[in-house]
């Protein structure tokens, strides 16, 4: 099967979805490269808009998503990661989850989970280097 990376400007949205409690985790962006390592690895891999490379999620925390099962959705410009987690959370302020936030009807946002880690902890300089 062929994704359409040109929809896109040759990125595809890649939904991660936690494979044992169907929870949305986070959402990235893959080239063509991405896909293909992330398929080679089983480990999730993206491209980073801002830092223009990829990046394998976990390089820094040690928070890697193992991959269970890659869907694509009907258009072919679209893919869902049912991944294994290692570790407490996937989102870098520290949730277990990156849509931690719930927009309330009134405007205003609500944080409606715990932090699961300390992000100073987990990206401090020391473990970055």
């Amino acid at each position: 099967m062929k994704l359409d990376f040109e929809k896109s400007g040759g990125l595809v949205p890649a939904i991660v979805q936690d494979a044992r409690s169907g929870d949305v985790l986070t959402l990235g962006f893959m080239n063509e490269e991405a896909l293909a390592e992330t398929r080679r690895t089983n480990a999730a891999v993206f491209y980073s808009r801002s830092r223009k490379r990829l990046w394998r999620k976990g390089e820094q925390s040690g928070h890697f998503l193992r991959v269970v099962e890659m869907l694509v959705d009907c258009d072919a410009d679209g893919v869902l990661l049912r991944v294994e987690p290692a570790g407490p959370g996937v989102c870098h302020e520290g949730y277990r989850s990156c849509f931690f936030r719930r927009w309330e009807s009134d405007g205003s946002v609500s944080i409606v989970e715990p932090r699961a880690f300390d992000p100073g902890v987990v990206y401090s300089r020391e473990k970055i280097s």
